[in-house]
């Protein structure tokens, strides 16, 4: 017999079915807004700054909602419009915190444009933003954890961890790419006809704004959207003086407020345009304040491309410019650098799998999205909650799921093994040949960095007489970010220009791959491998979920004992293995 909680758990479920009410995140925070006239653009679109600070506030809300406390804005990842809003059209926005850290918290934007005449929802662009707790006493701010329990709210929960991985690395990736040789040698090379060069003093603009109490926020600060709008202000004028017609901004790059402004401040917003690519320029703008006779404090910095439509929506050709001696210079060849990496952030780790090759080139300027696409996708195809068990021998269980034209397949059990150890062990990709039959050669190639490497692997031939199979494969490895997080090693294809395909190999290529190893005690951890089959896969897994078979019980037996024979007797793997 059910007790009184459990009937009036029940009857709460049953009440929520009835009323057909879903899970609703408990720091989500939605804002409506029917765009104005005073809202609009010459074009009588939605200003994107005005957009920016409805956006910003709704973040602001979601985030001081879980925190409980005051929260500024600290950053915010690339922003994609996607498309316009019109007067008359209403802006729905929906922000949400992803996962919280120590005291700062990622929340997710997401903004549906809605016409009311037609019914028809679009979206127009997502962004992800950083929040910093403040507390109003001494003591710093500790955020209590988010626990997802959706599906979608499960992703990004895990997927939150590795975007942040990456903003900390944001900054050291410009400046490699900066001295790469490679990059250095075609900016060189880069000449698009300076006699019809705009010089890029014509498009230079400041301007001053005084921040009065309308634009501070309720911590008595500047106003973040505020902030933004002005900039967006100041970057539309410059991107006007180039084309000598109205820009459309497509792209804000990521960007950090490096401190804050008040009521009283005059703040001095400066842009100019640095570079123009045929379709699309970039403008550069930078946000400084003083008070008083005090020197200008550096606020922000962004970085937003603009585009020029012609009457039938398609963008026009630009001409090209001539940047100033110097900084001028600097800020040319920045600009084509940060376009290579916004294209990687776009390409590799936004696009789906159809619309890009499924083994991208590796090179040292795009390594941060390629890890960053790998161990998202090895998650995202963990997150899959509509797996199906197709076989089951003694304490293996394999599982698979079929969507979109593609299979996946995850192999899972449990072991008395330290989740930690089983982690190291796995991670050592040279000596997965010992448990696993299909590995013949596992050759080491580069060493990223301390947590991504590349290998070449032989596997044999699946037919008699037929060739043997090789593998350029990215493998990265994640400890986890917080406790209840998997231990995760992650594998997709690169190509190599040093390692092309050669005769007598049959190149294959791995689209997705890899463990998560759970820590279920001390002392036993629950490992599972996951592969999204390709056709060159697809020959060694078919006969075990056709259940014609069970090798994959004894490959992962191997698996298991090789993981028991090395508990302890064999050292940590580094980096030097490679």
């Amino acid at each position: 017999m059910a007790s009184k909680s459990e009937l009036k758990n029940n009857l709460h479920d049953l009440h929520l079915e009835d009323k057909g009410q879903q899970h609703r995140n408990p720091s989500e925070v939605k804002m409506s807004q029917i765009v104005l006239p005073c809202h609009a653009n010459h074009c009588g679109e939605l200003s994107i700054g005005q957009l920016l600070k409805w956006m910003d506030c709704t973040a602001c809300l979601s985030a001081e909602r879980h925190a409980g406390c005051l929260c500024v804005t600290a950053s915010v990842d690339d922003i994609y419009f996607e498309h316009t809003i019109g007067v008359g059209q209403v802006v729905n926005i929906k922000a949400k915190v992803n996962r919280a850290f120590n005291s700062s918290m990622e929340v997710g934007i997401e903004v549906i444009c809605e016409d009311l005449y037609s019914g028809r929802h679009w979206r127009v662009c997502q962004a992800f933003a950083t929040f910093v707790a403040r507390r109003t006493d001494a003591n710093k701010a500790v955020l209590k954890q988010v626990v997802p329990c959706t599906h979608q709210e499960q992703v990004e929960h895990s997927l939150a961890a590795e975007r942040r991985r990456m903003r900390l690395i944001h900054y050291d990736t410009m400046q490699d790419l900066l001295n790469n040789k490679t990059f250095k040698r075609s900016i060189s090379e880069e000449n698009r006809g300076e006699d019809e060069a705009v010089l890029t003093e014509k498009t230079r603009v400041e301007s001053v704004e005084l921040v009065l109490p309308p634009h501070a926020n309720h911590q008595v600060n500047t106003f973040g959207g505020q902030i933004m709008a002005w900039m967006e202000n100041v970057a539309t004028i410059a991107a006007s003086r180039l084309c000598n017609a109205h820009p459309t901004l497509r792209t804000i790059d990521m960007f950090h407020f490096r401190g804050p402004s008040q009521v009283g401040d005059r703040l001095v917003l400066k842009a100019i345009v640095n570079n123009t690519f045929k379709n699309s320029m970039e403008v550069g703008v930078c946000a400084e304040a003083y008070h008083g006779e005090e020197p200008l404090r550096h606020i922000n910095s962004a970085f937003m491309t603009f585009e020029v439509l012609d009457e039938k929506g398609r963008p026009r050709p630009l001409p090209p410019i001539k940047p100033e001696p110097q900084e001028g210079q600097r800020r040319y060849q920045e600009a084509l650098a940060r376009k290579k990496i916004r294209l990687d952030r776009k390409y590799i780790i936004s696009c789906k799998q159809t619309e890009v090759p499924l083994s991208v080139p590796w090179d040292p300027s795009n390594q941060v999205y390629l890890s960053y696409n790998n161990v998202s996708a090895l998650k995202m195809l963990a997150a899959k909650n509509n797996w199906e068990l197709s076989s089951k021998k003694a304490h293996v269980s394999l599982y698979t799921v079929e969507e979109s034209q593609s299979l996946c397949f995850r192999v899972e059990f449990e072991m008395d093994v330290p989740a930690q150890r089983a982690f190291t062990l796995l991670s050592d990709i040279c000596r997965r040949q010992e448990w696993d039959e299909h590995y013949t050669l596992c050759e080491p190639l580069i060493r990223v960095n301390e947590d991504d490497f590349i290998y070449r692997v032989v596997t044999p031939s699946v037919s008699e007489g037929g060739k043997v199979q090789d593998f350029i494969l990215l493998a990265s490895r994640r400890p986890p970010c917080d406790s209840g997080d998997p231990y995760v090693i992650a594998l997709r294809s690169v190509t190599l220009p040093t390692h092309p395909p050669t005769e007598g190999f049959n190149r294959g290529e791995v689209v997705c791959a890899g463990f998560t190893i759970y820590e279920v005690s001390k002392s036993v951890s629950k490992i599972a491998y996951y592969n999204q089959a390709s056709p060159e896969v697809m020959p060694y897994i078919s006969t075990d979920i056709a259940g014609l078979s069970s090798s994959f019980y004894s490959n992962f037996c191997a698996c298991s004992q090789y993981l028991l024979d090395n508990i302890v007797s064999t050292p940590e793997f580094t980096p030097s293995t490679l």
